[in-house]
């Protein structure tokens, strides 16, 4: 298996490093990230269930797809990448925003990033990688603000934080 590697940043977003990734994790080292989040006509968001083999928030239910650049690699091509190895798609992706968010698991990793937020618009559904991915839904965004608040804890830690972004 070939190690990932992420690329370690400040605030300002500047490269300071790269880090193999899993060790990215347990440092809690800022590092650079993106989500995407894909809207059909319908203007409802494509949403994964992470697979249950995952590291960490296996399970949880989060936007389209997320990940990190390599390093050399655009947040973009980075994002396209990811989009079409867990579901099996490609878009045309928007930079919208991003931010920086902690949070500390109970396996003692730590994601501390500073994520992109990308969008972008398709009415194809996803042939999800298993590996990657348990299940998937389109779901309207009134129905799932008012499931996140709900049940916050069937939800990934960035995603709750990215959603009020991307609205």
């Amino acid at each position: 298996m070939t190690k990932e590697f992420v690329v370690l940043v400040d605030e300002n977003d500047n490269d300071i490093g790269v880090m193999e990734k899993l060790q990215a994790h347990q440092e809690g080292l800022l590092h650079r990230a993106f989500s995407v989040f894909l809207f059909n006509d319908k203007q409802e968001l494509l949403m994964q269930q992470r697979a249950l083999s995952k590291y960490h928030s296996a399970g949880l239910w989060t936007n389209t797809c997320c990940s990190h650049p390599r390093p050399n690699e655009t947040i973009k091509d980075a994002a396209n990448r990811r989009l079409f190895e867990e579901m099996g798609m490609s878009c045309d992706l928007k930079i919208k925003t991003n931010f920086i968010y902690k949070t500390n698991f109970d396996n003692g990793l730590t994601e501390h990033e500073l994520d992109y937020i990308l969008i972008g618009y398709t009415n194809q559904d996803p042939i999800v990688n298993k590996d990657e991915v348990e299940h998937f839904r389109w779901q309207s965004l009134p129905d799932l603000k008012n499931d996140v608040a709900v049940n916050p804890n069937n939800y990934t830690s960035w995603f709750k934080i990215a959603i009020e972004k991307v609205f």
